[in-house]
């Protein structure tokens, strides 16, 4: 048996472990925090949420372990961009996603802050301890102004949070644990796995780990986030599609980030310098179009969905062609740089242009 099948197969059984054990987590963690009396809404926000991301953290918490700095790290970027221009995208596609929530003026913006001041902690080529403990206090006090902040909006918008099954008290308590430890247990050997896979398939195919965690990994474990919004657009509950990536988003930087640069220790988590130059920009570039985005009358439509979805494949091309097809390289990043970057920044600028120009109208100035 080959050993790119054998690693193949690891991704595999190792994503499918992942997403079995990130929803028996949530399950037995919903069950749990019901039984000892903590409000739904404070586990929608939290544990919900916190179990969606369960699968970056794992992997991420096993690379470091393994010594797969670059894994780590490339994982939580290529999250980010996969929740925005896929998850994204493809909830667009199914049911046009009508933002009417604090969204835009609170989370998005917020997330954006994150991703440039974590672009800002990766420029000096490592991400310190010292840096992860300030983002889990940001983490912190975000959590807190979350669920104090969210109960003086409408019921609209409270409604917006996760449905919770309130059934899961009368599984009782052993029911939870099991379900908790089950999910444990399977996030451990999956994000395994699939490290140890991902490790062996960039050995094989002769890329870097950065490039197998910024798509195969990424993607992988993304696979939550973008089965919760798929199936909330199918039920038009178009703002917990979009606030499930930028929960999740935010998540990856504050929790799972900050995680793997504790584990480190003195040495912190080391960042390569090519996903500094091109991929956090590109992380903190697609969040900052999420803002004419949203600005377009509140919605998302499926021309910009199937826009993000486009731009993702374009993404994945470029880093693939290196290896694959390198006499033809320079030329697909020269139309990049010449021709889609352009048009994405005249997009951008007349939709940002467009929305305050409507907001002047309105206000009668």
């Amino acid at each position: 048996m080959s050993s790119f099948f054998v690693s193949t197969l690891e991704v595999l059984i190792g994503i499918i472990l992942l997403f079995g054990g990130g929803e028996l987590f949530v399950q037995g963690s919903v069950a749990l925090s019901l039984l000892l009396g903590i409000p739904q809404l404070v586990i929608g926000l939290t544990v919900v949420s916190l179990g969606t991301s369960a699968p970056e953290l794992f992997v991420s918490l096993n690379s470091v372990i393994k010594g797969s700095d670059a894994l780590a790290v490339s994982n939580v970027v290529g999250s980010n961009i996969f929740n925005v221009m896929v998850v994204l995208g493809c909830s667009a596609l199914v049911m046009p996603l009508k933002v009417e929530s604090r969204l835009v003026r609170r989370d998005v913006p917020l997330l954006l802050a994150v991703s440039a001041a974590v672009w800002g902690m990766a420029s000096s080529g490592k991400v310190t301890w010292q840096g992860g403990v300030a983002l889990l206090i940001a983490l912190s006090i975000n959590t807190i102004w979350e669920i104090r902040t969210v109960r003086e909006e409408p019921q609209g918008i409270q409604d917006a949070e996760p449905d919770i099954n309130t059934e899961s008290d009368s599984k009782g308590w052993i029911k939870s644990f099991s379900s908790l430890i089950i999910g444990i247990i399977l996030l451990t050997f999956g994000s395994k796995l699939l490290v140890q896979g991902a490790s062996s398939l960039a050995l094989f195919l002769g890329v870097s780990e950065a490039v197998i965690g910024l798509t195969i990994v990424s993607a992988g474990t993304s696979m939550p986030e973008l089965i919760t919004s798929l199936v909330a657009a199918l039920r038009s509950r178009t703002d917990l599609a979009i606030g499930n990536v930028v929960g999740s988003s935010l998540l990856n930087q504050l929790l799972v980030l900050s995680s793997s640069a504790i584990a480190t220790g003195a040495s912190g988590l080391k960042v390569e310098e090519l996903l500094i130059q091109k991929d956090f920009p590109i992380m903190v570039i697609t969040t900052l179009a999420c803002m004419p985005i949203f600005w377009t009358k509140g919605r998302i439509s499926r021309l910009e969905g199937g826009t993000l979805l486009g731009l993702y494949i374009l993404y994945l091309t470029d880093q693939i062609i290196p290896k694959s097809l390198p006499e033809i390289h320079d030329e697909f990043r020269l139309i990049l740089i010449c021709i889609v970057l352009p048009i994405g920044l005249i997009s951008i600028t007349y939709k940002t242009i467009n929305y305050w120009y409507s907001l002047k109208r309105i206000r009668g100035i």
